[in-house]
């Protein structure tokens, strides 16, 4: 071996090993954050958004639990059992094509067969997502990934999913004046 190249290959080793650590401890702080204010869900890697993802959270008759959970179950395919009727894999499965249940039994992150349920408050307590981005991010997480449901906007919130918006402004037109386009 020529001398400095036993210098190169061990520069080349440490710095493999940084790069093996720094992965390692984003993965350990690897999270979900979902704020249901927003009808929202973060994939987090320590402080960094990697992805923000639409979603459906529970209805006012069945709100989605807050506090910190972590995945307990991913299951692709799903079957959806509830008091006397049980529902296969499939086009008509309410939970679509992927379930990541939480360690809150009961609830999880999963598909949907409704689509245009989301951005709305319309589940049954669980957070729904598009079928196409459930199966994302079921590709993206693991048993163990810890999964924060938030549901009021505090400084962390706003900072991963920016300030709220304003709703729409309500245009009600006089008698006899036609409604503007696009007000309907």
């Amino acid at each position: 071996m020529k001398r400095g190249q036993g210098h190169s290959r061990l520069r080349a080793v440490a710095v493999a090993i940084l790069v093996a650590a720094a992965r390692a401890q984003a993965l350990e702080s690897a999270r979900i954050v979902v704020s249901i204010p927003d009808r929202k869900l973060a994939l987090m890697e320590g402080e960094r958004v990697v992805k923000v993802y639409e979603t459906a959270v529970g209805a006012a008759v069945s709100p989605s639990p807050t506090g910190s959970y972590t995945i307990a179950t991913r299951i692709p395919n799903p079957t959806w059992y509830t008091p006397g009727k049980v529902v296969g894999p499939g086009k008509h499965n309410p939970l679509g094509t992927r379930w990541m249940g939480l360690s809150l039994k009961g609830f999880g992150i999963h598909g949907t067969n409704s689509p245009r349920s989301i951005g709305r408050a319309a589940s049954h307590g669980c957070i729904r997502m598009r079928n196409r981005d459930v199966e994302e991010l079921f590709e993206r997480v693991s048993v163990g990934y810890v999964v924060e449901l938030h549901g009021e906007r505090d400084a962390e919130i706003e900072r991963i999913f920016g300030a709220a918006r304003e709703p729409a402004a309500v245009v009600v037109a006089a008698a006899g004046t036609p409604a503007p386009k696009g007000g309907e």
